[in-house]
């Protein structure tokens, strides 16, 4: 076999590494759906090896979104769910003591995985939130003073439910700007959901998804190449002062009193980047930097009370921007 080809018989070239990142909607299809954007957002937090924060009322799939885009890529997927008591040596592993060697050894905690689902995340204390910075930030967990590797892919899908805040503890903004996008789930149309209603009738079980059809359409070598392609797409420097303005915009923005960061600048930047590959081009237009600025944006501003009062979102206030600032032609 060819040194550059895996089990699968993936090469790593860009162009079959782009259409079987494509594949991956048709594959995740088979279980989940309707929700073609967030399988579209969480393969662009893929390639810009980033984090994503995914909220939706309870029973719209997200846990069968991640561990179909997992089945898919054929990644390891682990689950945590959150909870008050959760403890940060229960998501990081801790060093435990064995009797017959008398020594301590390190047993790796759930994220110590590719694609880690963090279940609704704001239902846990800070503490135990922020021991996922350093996975998130640094790709590794640090115990007892020794630094250890995450596996390569690493994702961090966090889940929280918008309506129910009661026992909840609101993730800091600190922490939300460590997530590159915020993908909101929405509830199915009225088509879709008699889709989902007809598969469970005719016997389609979530918890079996090999059974469901969804088999592995691309590898890790293909996100390897696709990145390598994506850090080879060309951005112009007015596509780079196009972005700096919508972010700068924010900060000026009278309904907001927390701008997007110079950090959110990059973000919005590398995902357009991601975009626009994945679409077929190897050079970013505004276009794509339009079509990510919702999701990569939304959870780093902060409204005015006043604003949210008279109905104001996020959204809408980058909405208003993306229309009125300059676009380069």
């Amino acid at each position: 076999m060819d040194p550059t080809t895996d089990n699968a018989g993936h090469t790593g070239d860009p162009g079959t590494a782009r259409a079987s990142l494509e594949a991956l909607r048709a594959e995740i299809a088979k279980a989940v759906v309707g929700q073609d954007p967030a399988v579209t957002g969480l393969v662009v937090a893929l390639l810009c090896r980033g984090h994503v924060l995914l909220e939706g009322v309870p029973g719209v799939a997200k846990t069968l979104l991640v561990r179909a885009l997992a089945a898919a890529l054929e990644l390891d997927t682990k689950r945590v769910q959150f909870t008050p008591d959760l403890m940060p040596s229960d998501v990081t592993g801790s060093l435990v003591y064995d009797t017959r060697t008398a020594e301590f050894s390190f047993q790796p905690g759930p994220v110590f995985t590719n694609l880690l689902l963090a279940d609704e995340i704001n239902r846990t204390p800070p503490k135990t939130q922020s021991s996922l910075l350093e996975a998130m930030e640094e790709r590794q967990v640090t115990v007892d003073g020794t630094p250890r590797p995450l596996p390569d892919p690493f994702l961090v899908a966090a889940t929280q439910n918008p309506v129910e805040y009661e026992g909840t503890y609101p993730l800091p903004e600190a922490q939300l700007d460590r997530f590159l996008l915020k993908l909101t789930i929405p509830l199915p149309s009225r088509q879709d959901e008699i889709d989902v209603l007809t598969r469970h009738a005719e016997g389609f079980n979530p918890r079996d998804l090999r059974a469901a059809g969804v088999r592995p359409v691309a590898t890790a070598a293909d996100l390897e190449a696709a990145r390598a392609a994506v850090a080879k797409t060309t951005v112009s420097p007015e596509i780079t002062a196009y972005v700096v303005d919508i972010c700068r915009a924010t900060r000026e923005s009278p309904s907001l009193t927390l701008g997007v960061s110079p950090r959110g600048a990059t973000a919005l930047l590398a995902t357009s980047r991601a975009w626009a590959w994945l679409t077929g081009r190897d050079y970013v237009i505004p276009d794509d930097v339009k079509a990510l600025a919702l999701p990569t944006l939304r959870h780093r501003v902060q409204l005015r009370p006043e604003a949210e009062m008279e109905g104001v979102t996020a959204d809408s206030v980058i909405h208003a921007i993306l229309t009125h600032v300059p676009v380069p032609r």
